[in-house]
């Protein structure tokens, strides 16, 4: 039995035998589970953005920062009220199979290669992505991968395949966390590793490393967000997540997002629908 699921019997038997009122237990939908991706944690944003949303709401958001394959994995079990992932055919196959009601577009941003400045694999002349991953495999030049199931992990698992690479070896190397510590690994290990440009700001007077390759179509990167659907668990926060979905999409929410920028750059470019 989940945790939540627990404190809501414990808070109705308390209810039933006077300890508590019901006003108590009605403060449990005053709070919004959101689970999201790190990149919108470590880059700030949220931080920024959800303060205006909770003075002018009746809501505490509470962020539950982890990969979003994690986060969607949360919102599968009913473990929070919505998602702010990044990992589109995920997110479409989350509603697509009832785990969520709509996915909306709220923002979008890219991924970036990163690397010592010496540039061992020669990454930076490469013709393509493809190549300057190429380039690395074939330079046994170490590879920092999140090796999470993240939004970034499923996007570098996918330029490898188009590149027809299985990593492998000693230079590859998974370490299961997020993406300030691969940042962080990777500079101290003179690697290659891939992040969104939003976190890499966030962490670049920190690192010596600097963007390798950029601007390809194959590294857009867009956020959605999702309320998980309350026929699966009739304890989700659904009113609440609609708020938030609103809010993040609504033309202050959006406005928000645009001015929101580290080094005189914009993280996040906002994407909501009219």
């Amino acid at each position: 039995m989940k945790i939540k699921k627990i404190i809501s019997f414990i808070l109705l038997f308390l209810i039933s035998i006077g300890v508590v009122n019901a006003s108590t237990s009605a403060s449990i939908n005053n709070t919004i589970r959101l689970a999201t991706t790190t990149s919108t944690e470590n880059s700030g944003l949220l931080s920024f953005l959800l303060p205006e949303f909770q003075n002018t709401s009746n809501y505490k958001v509470h962020v539950i920062a982890v990969g979003t394959g994690k986060a969607l994995r949360m919102g599968k079990d009913g473990d929070v009220d919505a998602i702010l992932v990044h990992a589109l055919e995920a997110e479409n196959d989350f509603v697509k199979n009832a785990y969520g009601i709509k996915r909306y577009p709220v923002m979008y941003n890219d991924f970036v290669i990163l690397g010592p400045a010496a540039d061992p694999a020669a990454i930076g002349n490469a013709p393509s992505l493809q190549d300057a991953f190429l380039n690395i495999s074939k330079n046994n030049s170490i590879f920092i991968s999140r090796g999470d199931d993240s939004g970034t992990h499923k996007k570098e698992r996918k330029i490898w395949a188009s590149a027809e690479i299985i990593p492998a070896g000693q230079w590859y190397r998974e370490i299961g966390q997020g993406m300030g510590k691969a940042i962080q690994m990777a500079s101290e290990l003179g690697a290659y590793t891939i992040a969104d440009r939003g976190t890499w700001l966030s962490y670049k007077d920190k690192a010596d490393l600097k963007v390798l390759y950029q601007g390809t179509d194959f590294l857009f990167n867009p956020y959605g967000i999702i309320a998980v659907n309350p026929k699966r668990y009739t304890d989700i926060n659904f009113k609440g997540a609609n708020a938030l979905i609103n809010w993040m999409t609504s033309k202050r929410g959006q406005q928000l997002i645009g001015q929101y920028k580290i080094h005189r750059q914009v993280l996040f470019t906002p994407s909501a629908s009219p």
